[in-house]
């Protein structure tokens, strides 16, 4: 009987901590897109610098789901990453519309990740 409820408890844990572990994945690609939709707001509007603080926001919570995800989340999240790069680039360059494109790009992958 102990060792029924023993692995009953650590079943649950492992289940819990797997679910969390993928709430907080799913966490940092709510959060990527928030960074990255501000970017391509205010790169629109020419704000090149204040694309690229958003881009650097969103590439830090995107690179943090990347390292969870797997499959083709993840080769969304390895896209995005590459073209928010790209942004940051083109907007440290002063390129905001450039920067927008790419950024919107990241955006697309983002939420392909998201529905992964």
């Amino acid at each position: 009987m102990k060792h029924n409820l023993t692995a009953a408890l650590v079943i649950s844990a492992l289940t819990f901590a797997g679910g969390s572990m993928v709430a907080y994945a799913g966490g940092h690609i709510d959060e990527a897109i928030k960074h990255a939709e501000d970017a391509a707001t205010h790169g629109k509007a020419g704000h090149a610098k204040v694309l690229v603080e958003h881009d650097k926001a969103a590439l830090k919570h995107a690179e943090a789901a990347d390292k969870k995800a797997k499959g083709t989340e993840k080769q969304h999240l390895d896209e995005a990453i590459t073209h928010l790069k790209e942004g940051v680039k083109q907007g440290e360059a002063g390129h905001a519309d450039v920067a927008t494109q790419h950024t919107n790009e990241g955006i697309t992958h983002l939420k392909a990740a998201e529905d992964k």
